[in-house]
């Protein structure tokens, strides 16, 4: 094997977990995605000892089958004001999360906020002020970044197997429908903004590159009952890089996710039925390379995501799922969302809040 296939076969792609570092969590939402939060954490040994629902007997049910001494409690300033806690994950939807976010900080507590972070960027920097100004670590789920074939993608990228990536296009095709009578069905850009979210994030860990400009647009689907559009399709401008995103979510069978990059030394292919489910293939002057990927992105994304903020508090480093870092990715979210609304390519960073 030469040194870069060797170098290729041991990349470090899978979620990490502090040495020394074992600290009390407590959780402030215990609706449907919490599940996976917790049997991510009850694996990989994290310590949770409160959980937070107005809906107490939601959190007494995550309790009961994940962390059966944890406290319950409706009130989550009960939380904060356990010096105990020294991490909350908030997993509450946006609207709700930022006051819970500010106490959890002012309270000294280390935070990871659910997905997409805030409705407003100004409100997303006032937090990162206030987490800095605290000395403490306010980090984002992302926890895509640790679906395996992602995970090994931006290390294949980040470590410059491929040269410079130019090239980075990206296709969904599933069946979303499962929203209908959820709260999530009141998003009207719920495909662009609650899920491609993940998408317009490790885009950016894939292009290394400043970018132009956004358009993005939306669609129904025949017969479609859903108020929210489920076709969206996305193009971003970089000054040497393109990008392109589809988004099919009304599949009823044959689901398929590719991901494709494009770089001056290689190229990289992941695809499969799901993004629980991809073979991954990379190709350099010595060859190709396909990896063994081990593990799912559920659970293992919010095992990557929560270990990720423990070894950079444990390490005394940045935290690679910060918000301020964050935000870069909410930007490119919002402008998608406003070229959807009005037709016409938008810069990142001009959109300050949510539209529509």
């Amino acid at each position: 094997m030469s040194q870069n296939l060797d170098a290729l076969a041991s990349l470090p792609y899978r979620p990490a977990s502090p040495q020394n570092y074992s600290p009390n969590i407590g959780m402030v939402g215990c609706g449907g995605i919490s599940k996976y939060h917790l049997e991510a954490y009850r694996s990989a040994g994290f310590k949770v000892v409160a959980l937070c629902d107005l809906r107490l007997e939601a959190a007494e049910s995550r309790r009961d089958e994940y962390f059966p001494t944890a406290l319950v409690t409706r009130d989550y300033e009960e939380l904060m004001r356990d010096d105990s806690i020294a991490v909350v994950d908030i997993t509450t939807h946006a609207q709700d999360r930022v006051p819970i976010i500010e106490a959890a900080l002012q309270a000294g507590k280390h935070v990871l906020s659910q997905k997409p972070f805030v409705l407003d960027l100004d409100e997303g920097e006032r937090l990162v002020r206030l987490a800095e100004e605290r000395g403490l670590y306010l980090a984002v789920n992302q926890n895509g970044r640790w679906a395996p074939h992602f995970s090994y993608a931006r290390l294949v990228a980040q470590g410059g197997f491929l040269g410079k990536v130019f090239g980075v296009h990206l296709g969904c095709h599933w069946d979303h429908t499962w929203v209908e009578g959820t709260e999530f069905e009141n998003m009207k850009h719920l495909v662009l903004y609650d899920y491609a979210i993940h998408w317009f994030d490790i885009l950016r860990c894939f292009i290394d590159q400043p970018v132009k400009q956004v358009f993005a647009s939306t669609a129904r689907v025949p017969g479609q009952r859903l108020m929210p559009d489920l076709l969206g399709q996305v193009a971003v401008e970089f000054d040497q890089a393109q990008a392109t995103m589809a988004f099919d979510a009304a599949l009823p069978r044959g689901a398929f996710e590719e991901t494709f990059l494009s770089g001056t030394a290689g190229a990289l292919h992941s695809y499969g039925s799901g993004n629980q489910d991809q073979s991954l293939y990379v190709t350099t002057k010595d060859g190709t390379w396909q990896p063994k990927l081990e593990g799912k992105w559920f659970p293992d994304g919010f095992h990557g995501t929560m270990g990720e903020l423990l070894c950079a508090v444990e390490q005394g480093r940045p935290c690679v799922i910060n918000a301020a870092d964050n935000l870069h990715s909410l930007a490119l979210c919002f402008a998608a969302i406003e070229s959807a609304e009005t037709g016409k390519p938008i810069r990142p960073g001009s959109i300050r809040r949510l539209p529509a």
